[in-house]
């Protein structure tokens, strides 16, 4: 039984809760993702934000990224997974959130990150296969 750990990117980075959404930006930008853990100053997942989240939430909206934190965006509770959970887990979340990372979470604090694309180079390929079937199929669906 593999579990997350095996799996996760170790090198994650998140964007701190006091930081602005430029720089948020430009993180998204230099790792080429769409997303990002939001952290406490301590540490702790506080939230995730999206690229979407800051064009939606922020530039439509006619605010600065310079100057709204992305404490602002932090808002509901974010999906995470035990670095100690069974990888089939972390698809199940992925599928029902319909999400393609988890925040990987370890004595309460962010140790890394699992992707679909982190799973699809270790996982069974007929399970992989699902997942991606599902997500696209919701995302499809809901556009």
């Amino acid at each position: 039984m593999s579990v997350v750990r095996e799996f996760m990117t170790t090198d994650a980075k998140c964007v701190v809760e006091d930081q602005t959404l430029e720089v948020a930006a430009r993180m998204m930008r230099d790792m080429d993702c769409g997303s990002l853990p939001i952290c406490g100053n301590d540490g702790k997942l506080t939230g995730v934000i999206t690229d979407r989240d800051i064009v939606v939430k922020c530039i439509a909206e006619g605010k600065d990224p310079r100057q709204v934190l992305a404490s602002e965006l932090a808002q509901g509770k974010p999906y995470w997974i035990d670095a100690d959970a069974n990888v089939d887990e972390a698809i199940r979340m992925m599928e029902e959130h319909q999400v393609r990372r988890l925040p990987v979470i370890s004595n309460r604090a962010m140790v890394g990150i699992i992707s679909q694309g982190d799973i699809a180079r270790n996982y069974s390929e007929q399970r992989v296969g699902e997942l991606v079937e599902h997500i696209s199929a919701k995302e499809h669906m809901a556009h």
